[in-house]
């Protein structure tokens, strides 16, 4: 939600009135369906050091629109001027503990009516709608219900598409603390959150920030990354990353070296957070919009690789799938063909080599060296 409802003047309270204007937009945001609340001062971000050296180090790739907005992420005043106040939010997006280690172990999401298993897709991306409008809905409905409480006030939500560093503000208002998979982990909800903010210059009561460490010598996010994209604890490199190969990196081919590691993930990945033990116990998201849709999950790779630009705009159009666009979801797709070593998936992947488009034809031709390969290292000698 990018609107701003502008007023005359920031707006002051009392300590109490303060303490009892954030007790009641809690309970409004309880209502609305946020698991998590917490509210942060707006004060400059404490991790910003870290993103320059991270740009710095060219672990962004691609994602050039960072290092445009790099300045911008110092402080929260360059997402809505003036502001006094952060109020994170969180919502579970993630499966029962079972579901989790199940997906985290299978080559596939396991299917009962096919012979082919499905190829994975990250699971905040499984349900019908894009959770940007899910949220922003959400956010809406708690702004209008600030403004009730607080007329006059400024507001602006945002769900990770502005310059604004929500896993800081999450930390300072209380929610969680950064894993070494460089996520915020919450004791009761686990990792698999969306987080959401809402700005706004009323002077709320802050939450105590969240201080301690829980992850101690645990290392099972780092270890179980399959392309080693974590340098160090708490720093990831975005380009050696299966959500960003996936998904991010758009207009152009994956690095040969690190497609074998992607497997069968087309769209995002979850690894390094089913292998987490403070996701093991966390509750399933109780969002229907959020729900595995079984039109998705139970799609085989053949039906992905014959997925057709329009059937793609159609089908895939409401849902985070569309962001890397058809090239980029087909590409990802012979990927995980390729390393399947299925000759079944031959004549679909041949037809894909006369592609126009340069990254598809590029990954049908490796998929097909990979899976031929495979089939001569399998025969007789």
């Amino acid at each position: 939600m990018s609107d701003l409802v502008p007023s005359s003047s920031s707006t002051a309270h009392s300590p109490s009135d303060r303490s009892t204007l954030s007790a009641a937009l809690k309970e409004r945001a309880a209502a609305i369906g946020f698991e998590l609340v917490g509210i942060a001062p707006a004060v400059r971000a404490g991790t910003w050091e870290k993103l320059d050296e991270w740009l710095a180090r060219g672990f962004a790739g691609e994602m050039k629109y960072i290092e445009r907005r790099k300045d911008a992420y110092q402080h929260p005043e360059h997402v809505l001027p003036q502001v006094r106040s952060v109020v994170m939010l969180g919502l579970v997006y993630g499966s029962d503990g079972a579901s989790r280690r199940d997906q985290s172990m299978a080559s596939g999401i396991p299917r009962t009516d096919h012979s082919q298993p499905a190829p994975r897709i990250a699971r905040y991306a499984q349900g019908t709608l894009d959770y940007h409008d899910v949220i922003r809905e959400k956010l809406k409905q708690l702004a209008d219900s600030l403004h009730e409480l607080q007329p006059g006030c400024r507001t602006r939500g945002v769900v990770d598409t502005a310059p604004l560093l929500e896993r800081d503000y999450a930390r300072l208002a209380g929610l969680g603390w950064f894993g070494k998979n460089t996520l915020l982990i919450n004791r009761r909800m686990g990792s698999e959150l969306f987080l959401a903010a809402l700005l706004t210059d009323c002077e709320l009561e802050p939450d105590a920030p969240h201080e301690t460490q829980h992850c101690g010598s645990c290392t099972r996010c780092l270890d179980a990354c399959p392309t080693g994209a974590f340098p160090a604890p708490y720093v990831l490199d975005a380009t050696r990353c299966i959500s960003y190969l996936t998904i991010e990196l758009r207009n152009a081919p994956i690095p040969e070296p690190l497609r074998p590691g992607m497997g069968d993930w087309i769209f995002g990945c979850d690894v390094c957070q089913t292998v987490c033990p403070w996701n093991s116990k966390a509750p399933a998201t109780q969002a229907p919009e959020f729900t595995p849709e079984t039109t998705l999950t139970n799609r085989t790779l053949t039906e992905w690789l014959s997925l057709t630009p329009e059937e793609f705009a159609k089908q895939l159009g409401p849902t985070p799938l569309s962001r890397p666009g058809w090239p980029g979801i087909i590409r990802n797709a012979c990927i995980a063909a390729g390393n399947s070593g299925d000759i079944s998936y031959l004549d679909t992947l041949e037809r894909l080599t006369s592609n126009t488009d340069p990254i598809v034809s590029d990954a049908a031709r490796w998929a097909i060296e990979q899976i031929t390969r495979a089939a001569q290292n399998q025969s007789p000698r």
